[in-house]
């Protein structure tokens, strides 16, 4: 008996060593995922939010402008079309083109880009403007192409990423504005990687973006990264879910037309059963 008690008390202490040891490291890991977790994106108000919500206009076409001349040098909209832009709720909707592909301007913006097309009568590839039912123009050839030209780091597409990411517009407009210079004291910031909060991990590889002026608004917006940053998380939002607008009328269709046809039954109801004893 005094062996096996001898042993019982020896395996108590090895499983209370290994269980105060594991709880240290869980701390510690703990610890290690608080100062590299992402915070939490700073909630902005938005016009599309809540069930009566819609896209700024003015803010969509101003966004559209800060992804063309910012970022789709590095990152695509892969599911989107030209032809998107003169839709229903688009930025570039207008009522005298309900056809988005006979919309001039979308032309405009379309033809500005090269496709390659083809075959041609010969067999061989060949290029053309691009047209309003053509999709987005990659910035890069393929993934190793991509890879090559930042630095092994590979840009995401940018048409779902609101609906990928927790916050949505709230995450891309922190993510923006949220480069820091203050790096946190033993924090190590490699070469190639900036310092930003908002992002999981903390390091990321694209450099900060957006600085005063270097987008020209022609509607006197102010021309401030904040403004940048609001711009270009309103229209990634809009690419997410163009057919937003559409989507909330039909609901409140639903919920009309469940409404009546309740009141109908309920009446029904009434009207059969008025003259049935009780």
């Amino acid at each position: 008996m005094p062996r096996l008690s001898l042993r019982l008390r020896k395996a108590a202490i090895a499983v209370a060593a290994f269980a105060f040891g594991a709880f240290n490291a869980a701390g510690a890991h703990a610890a290690g995922d608080a100062e590299t977790a992402a915070l939490h994106a700073d909630h902005h108000h938005w016009s599309f939010q809540g069930v009566f919500g819609t896209f700024d206009k003015a803010s969509l076409q101003r966004g559209f402008k800060v992804y063309r001349e910012i970022c789709s040098g590095c990152h695509g909209l892969e599911h989107m079309a030209y032809r998107n832009l003169g839709q229903k709720g688009g930025p570039f909707f207008d009522p005298e083109y309900p056809n988005p592909n006979d919309n001039p301007f979308v032309k405009t913006i379309a033809s500005e880009y090269s496709i390659t097309d083809g075959p041609d009568e010969y067999g061989d590839p060949f290029d053309r403007p691009g047209k309003p039912s053509d999709a987005f123009v990659h910035p890069f050839p393929n993934e190793n192409a991509a890879r090559a030209a930042n630095g092994g780091a590979y840009p995401v597409n940018l048409s779902l990423i609101t609906k990928a990411r927790h916050g949505g517009a709230d995450y891309v407009r922190s993510l923006l504005l949220g480069y820091r210079d203050d790096v946190p004291e033993g924090f190590d910031v490699p070469i190639g990687k900036y310092y930003n909060p908002w992002f999981e991990g903390r390091l990321i590889s694209m450099p900060p973006q957006l600085y005063e002026g270097i987008v020209s608004y022609d509607d006197g917006s102010a021309e401030t990264p904040e403004q940048y940053a609001e711009d270009i998380a309103h229209f990634l939002m809009w690419a997410a879910e163009p057919k937003m607008e559409v989507r909330k009328k039909m609901g409140f269709m639903v919920i009309g037309y469940l409404f009546v046809f309740g009141g109908l039954t309920y009446w029904s109801y009434r009207k059969v059963w008025a003259d049935v004893d009780h």
